[in-house]
């Protein structure tokens, strides 16, 4: 009888479903970057890989049956930047973890299959997102909210992953050179956006609650671009002919430490206003997602310039915030877990019945 008398629902399953399987996926390779050993992670990490790998492969399977393109959602549009990472962080954990359940060649098989899907559509997004805002009804400065950021940062994730791969390939040279090409275009157009992001926040209160987590997306171009110059340095050794092999090592930390230090200042303004919306309410929705992946990139970053520079201060402070990533994975998956199972995340009422 009650479900003869509830609302019809219609599935509403976006691209931001993925961000699930980029967040569970960076807790398993950012555990394989951490500067300090710590017993039966690896272990740990490599059944997290295990895990979202499982999850992307259901993702993509919903995203067949009930995926919608969203293309005249003016929000939803932007997080069609989460299926090209989503793809390359299961293939950097493939590499990163996967060795010794497939062997070498079939880690690096899927992880290749993987970059270069990731890679060809997330240019695609990077472009065609932009495009349409550009081209489209447009939106007022007041409209800025941290999922801009989404479509730009996936060339990013194409570098810093593509970089494992370079020793891995008979065209080193060209693939590193592409992945600092791809690290450049995502890098100046976060840039962009996290200057409107800025003037709006300082213009105008932070928003609807359900996109206050959003604010945390700005991590990820900052984390990502520390790891992609970081493992594209390592790379071009033995590639790239001198003083560009060296100046590589040189950029890596003389860009990377003071961008983590605007890291760690975006993330303490995050961290105040998400507490300030919290104390009036913080509902749940996949925007809570937000608080995984890119805190998950400031540790992979924080621990690259921790191996170059032996400080002890960075491998703290990797720790640290691996802590705090995998607390708010357990949190997000868990709540994650139970909204898909009572259908409050995927379901909403069909406009007749709304």
């Amino acid at each position: 009888m009650t479900a003869l008398l509830a609302p019809r629902t219609t599935v509403l399953f976006g691209p931001n479903w993925f961000a699930s399987v980029m967040g569970t996926g960076i807790v398993a390779t950012a555990a394989a970057s951490l500067p300090v050993p710590v017993p039966g992670l690896r272990q740990l990490a490599t059944v997290v890989w295990v895990l979202a790998a499982l999850l992307l492969a259901a993702v993509i399977v919903a995203a067949a049956v009930h995926g919608r393109s969203h293309a005249d959602d003016p929000v939803m549009i932007h997080f069609w930047g989460a299926p090209p990472m989503a793809l390359m962080t299961v293939g950097a954990g493939t590499l990163l973890l996967g060795r010794g359940w497939l062997g070498d060649a079939a880690a690096v098989t899927v992880d290749a299959v993987l970059w270069g899907a990731g890679t060809l559509l997330g240019l695609a997004v990077a472009v065609a997102v932009p495009y349409r805002m550009m081209t489209g009804r447009g939106a007022g400065p007041e409209a800025a909210f941290g999922g801009w950021l989404m479509p730009v940062v996936s060339p990013m994730v194409s570098a810093a992953t593509g970089a494992l791969l370079v020793p891995h390939v008979p065209f080193r040279e060209d693939m590193l050179l592409a992945c600092y090409a791809m690290a450049g275009l995502s890098l100046f157009a976060a840039v962009i956006v996290i200057t409107q992001l800025w003037s709006r926040l300082v213009a105008n209160p932070p928003g609807a609650a359900r996109t206050v987590p959003t604010l945390w997306i700005v991590l990820g171009p900052i984390g990502q671009s520390v790891t992609a110059f970081h493992l594209l340095g390592r790379a071009a050794h033995g590639v790239l002919p001198e003083p560009y092999a060296t100046g590589a090592q040189m950029l890596a930390v003389l860009y990377g430490v003071p961008a983590l230090g605007f890291a760690l200042f975006w993330a303490a303004l995050a961290a105040a206003i998400t507490v300030r919306t919290a104390r009036a309410g913080l509902p749940f929705s996949l925007t809570w997602w937000s608080f995984t992946f890119p805190v998950g990139t400031v540790v992979t970053g924080l621990s690259g310039m921790a191996a170059r520079t032996g400080s002890h201060l960075l491998a703290a402070l990797a720790v640290a915030f691996y802590a705090a990533l995998a607390g708010a994975w357990m949190v997000v998956a868990a709540r994650t877990a139970r909204g898909a199972r009572r259908g409050d995340l995927w379901r909403v009422p069909t406009p007749a019945h709304r």
